[in-house]
C-alpha cells in the first residue's frame, strides 16, 4: 500500500502533535502533585478504606538508617516544600478520572474515591527545623494524621528532603572545609537530575552555606541575585570573529564593566599577562579571574603572581575533598564553583515508616531493617556549645539539660511556621560549629553518640513480643 504524499505530511502533522500533547504532559504544575506517588501509596489507601482503617490515627516518621559513607552528619533540609506540599494536598476530578481510567482500581470501595475527591491533609507534622545537625536512626519529621493520609504522603516526602538534605549537607561540608571568606557559588543546575531537582539544589546549597547560585530561577524565587561569569564558548565566539581573546574579554567589559573573566580558554598564563598589562596601565577593572581546567594549584599560583590582588576562581568537578587537596597544595585560590559533585553523589536514604497507629506502637522487624516503635523525640546535650550526646526517647519523656529538637510545625491541617533562608543559614552555621571535630572530618567521621532511652528499649521489647 502506497500513501500519498499529502497523507504522509497529515500523519506526521499528526504524530507531532500528539508527542507534544505527550512531552507537555509530563511538564510538572502544582495541581499535579498530589499524583506524584508510587502506585502502592494510593492501593493501599484504597484497602484502608474498604477495611475501615482509613481515619484511623496513625503516625509515621521518617529518618535515615545509616548515614552515605565517610557523613559524620546531615543537615536536614527540605521541610518548606514538605509544608507547601501538604498545604496543596488534594485530587482534581480529572486526575480521579485518571485513576479510574487505568482500571487498577476496579474493585476499590466508594468510599476511596470520596476522599479522593474531598482531600484535604489534615493532620499534624513534628520536624527538626531546616539546617539542624541529625545522625543516624533519629527522625527529621513525623507525620500524625488519618492513616490513608499519611500514608500517602510519603513518596514526595521523601523525594524532598531526602534530595534537599543530601546537598545541604554536602554544602555545609564544602563551607567548613573551605572556610568562612572563601567565595562558594552554586554552579549545578546543567549536572542536577532535573529542572525541578536543580532549583531544590540552589536552594538548598544557599540555605547550608554557599554565598550565590548560577540558575536565575532559583535566585529571583528566593530573593537572591544569581552569581556566575562566562562560558568558553564566549571567549571562542568573539576570538573567532573580532581576531583575539583580548577583544573578547573588552567586549563582555563593555556589558559587564569589570566582570570575572574565564581565562583557560587557551593558555591561562598567556591571558593572565595579557590582563596584567591592562589592569597595571589602568585601562581595565577587573573582579576576578576563573580558571576551570588543568593543574589548578600551579596555575592559581602563577596567576595570583601576575595579578596579585585580584580575587581567583576555580571550578571543574570540585568538592570537599579536592578542596581540602587544592588548600593543602598551596592554590591560590579564594573562591569555588560548585556543580556536579554538588548535586548528585552518594544518596541520602531515609525512610518513612508506621510508629504508631491509634495508640498502638508498631515497628518492623525485617533483617538489618529493624526500626523503633511510638512516636519519639530527640534530646541533644550540649556542654559549651558542642553536643556530646543525642538520646532517642519517647515524645512524653522528660529529659533534663537536654534540648528536644522536634517542633510542632503543622497543626490540625494548618500551618504554623516558616522560615525564610536568612534563618536557615544561619542555624547551619550554628548547627555545624557545634558538632565535635571529629565528627566534621571528611574522611572516616566519628558521630556523636545517640543513645536510646530505657523508656524506648522497654517498649521495643514488648512490641517485639507482639507477634502476628
Amino acid at each position: 500500500m502506497t500513501i500519498a504524499p499529502d497523507r504522509m505530511s497529515l500523519l506526521a502533522a499528526n504524530l507531532d502533535r500528539t508527542e507534544s500533547a505527550e512531552d507537555n504532559e509530563l511538564t510538572l504544575c502544582s495541581e499535579d502533585l498530589s499524583l506524584l506517588t508510587d502506585l502502592y501509596q494510593l492501593t493501599m489507601a484504597a484497602c484502608y478504606a474498604g477495611e475501615g482503617l482509613d481515619a484511623r490515627q496513625a503516625s509515621f516518621e521518617l529518618f535515615v538508617r545509616r548515614l552515605p559513607e565517610n557523613f559524620g552528619y546531615l543537615i536536614a533540609m527540605g521541610l518548606q516544600q514538605a509544608l507547601d506540599y501538604l498545604e496543596n494536598f488534594r485530587f482534581t476530578p480529572k486526575q480521579i478520572q485518571a485513576l479510574q481510567a487505568t482500571g487498577i482500581f476496579h474493585l476499590a470501595p466508594a468510599k476511596f474515591w470520596s476522599l479522593l475527591a474531598e482531600a484535604r491533609f489534615s493532620g499534624d507534622v513534628w520536624a527538626v527545623p531546616e539546617g539542624t545537625a541529625v545522625f543516624a536512626n533519629e527522625p527529621l519529621l513525623r507525620v500524625e494524621a488519618p492513616l490513608w493520609q499519611a500514608q500517602l504522603v510519603e513518596t514526595y516526602l521523601l523525594n524532598t528532603i531526602n534530595y534537599q538534605t543530601l546537598i545541604a549537607t554536602k554544602a555545609a561540608r564544602i563551607r567548613d572545609v573551605a572556610g568562612k571568606q572563601a567565595t562558594l557559588l552554586e554552579f549545578g543546575t546543567r549536572r542536577a537530575f532535573s529542572p525541578q531537582a536543580s532549583v531544590w539544589a540552589a536552594r538548598a546549597a544557599l540555605a547550608a552555606g554557599l554565598d550565590a547560585t548560577s540558575n536565575v530561577l532559583a535566585a529571583v524565587k528566593l530573593g537572591q541575585k544569581p552569581s556566575g561569569t562566562m562560558a568558553h564558548s564566549l571567549v571562542m565566539a568573539l576570538t573567532a570573529t573580532s581576531g583575539s581573546e583580548a577583544e573578547a574579554f573588552a567586549a563582555f567589559h563593555r556589558y559587564f564593566p569589570g566582570a570575572p573573566l574565564l581565562i583557560d580558554t587557551y593558555d591561562a598564563i598567556a591571558a593572565a599577562q595579557s590582563l596584567a598589562e591592562k589592569v597595571n596601565a589602568g585601562e581595565m577593572e577587573l573582579s576576578g579571574v576563573r580558571l576551570d581546567s588543568g593543574d589548578l594549584v600551579a596555575l592559581s599560583q602563577q596567576v595570583r603572581s601576575l595579578l596579585p590582588g585580584i580575587p581567583i576562581f576555580a571550578s571543574g568537578d570540585l568538592d570537599e575533598r579536592e578542596i581540602a587537596r587544592l588548600k593543602s597544595a598551596g592554590a591560590c585560590i579564594d573562591g569555588y564553583g560548585l556543580g556536579t559533585r554538588l548535586v548528585t553523589g552518594s544518596p541520602v536514604n531515609g525512610v518513612y515508616k508506621l510508629v504508631e497507629i491509634d495508640g498502638i506502637p508498631t515497628m518492623k522487624q525485617s533483617s538489618n531493617k529493624t526500626t523503633y516503635p511510638g512516636r519519639k523525640q530527640i534530646f541533644r546535650r550540649l556542654e559549651n556549645g558542642i553536643i556530646q550526646s543525642d538520646k532517642l526517647g519517647l515524645v512524653n519523656e522528660d529529659s533534663e539539660q537536654s534540648q528536644p529538637l522536634l517542633q510542632l510545625v503543622y497543626r490540625d491541617g494548618k500551618r504554623l511556621r516558616s522560615d525564610n533562608l536568612d534563618r536557615i543559614r544561619q542555624r547551619t552555621v550554628a548547627a555545624v560549629a557545634s558538632l565535635p571535630i571529629e565528627t566534621r572530618q571528611i574522611d572516616r567521621p566519628i558521630s556523636p553518640p545517640v543513645e536510646i532511652s530505657a523508656a524506648l528499649l522497654s517498649l521495643t521489647a514488648q512490641t517485639k513480643s507482639v507477634r502476628h
